[in-house]
């Protein structure tokens, strides 16, 4: 094995212009230049941030602050005409029913709008904890757990329950005194 031959330095070519050095202090000058370029893009980054974040704050503000501009504007013709009815005070009742009816078709009407639903279940429907309230348990022939009557109506927006219909339930009828009720409290009554 033979050592390989030393390379001599690349001579460049004869008629090319020699390359300048650049200083340490030209090198640093040129790093420091673009360090602080930098700094000032990030700068600029963050501070477009914060103000994307204020911007978006503000807008949140402004949507909560605002946001039942739609259904108020809605609702200022059932407030006109409860008012109107108010004002007809020697009208004849024919009349005034006909506005409250009218009334109500327009706040029927607001609330379709907005995405409030009732919330009614008919006699004999399946209670529904989630939508229902029971405020009584009467028993009755029906079917257990079944809804009886609404004693008022619940209402959803856009299917969260805002309030639960308020129903009484049917129960099962008492079977304790019967005749061959092994647990009747008749039997207690004769010791």
């Amino acid at each position: 094995m033979t050592d390989p031959k030393p390379q001599p330095d690349e001579v460049p070519p004869q008629g090319a212009a020699p390359q300048p050095e650049h200083s340490l202090d030209e090198l640093l000058a040129d790093a420091q230049a673009k360090l602080d370029e930098q700094r000032e893009a990030w700068l600029r980054a963050l501070a477009d941030a914060e103000n994307a974040r204020k911007r978006a704050l503000a807008d949140i503000a402004q949507a909560r602050k605002y946001a039942a501009e739609r259904i108020v504007e809605d609702l200022l013709p059932v407030s006109d005409s409860l008012e109107a009815a108010l004002g007809a005070a020697g009208a004849a009742p024919a009349a005034l029913r006909a506005g409250v009816e009218l009334t109500l078709r327009l706040m029927r009407s607001a609330f379709e709008r907005a995405g409030v639903a009732e919330v009614n279940p008919a006699a004999g429907q399946r209670f529904d904890p989630h939508r229902h309230q029971a405020m009584s348990a009467v028993e009755s022939e029906q079917e257990p757990n079944t809804v009886l009557a609404v004693l008022q109506k619940g209402y959803t927006l856009h299917d969260r329950v805002v309030r639960p219909a308020l129903v009484s339930v049917a129960k099962a009828k008492a079977v304790e005194n019967a005749p061959g009720n092994p647990i009747s409290d008749s039997n207690l009554e004769s010791n």
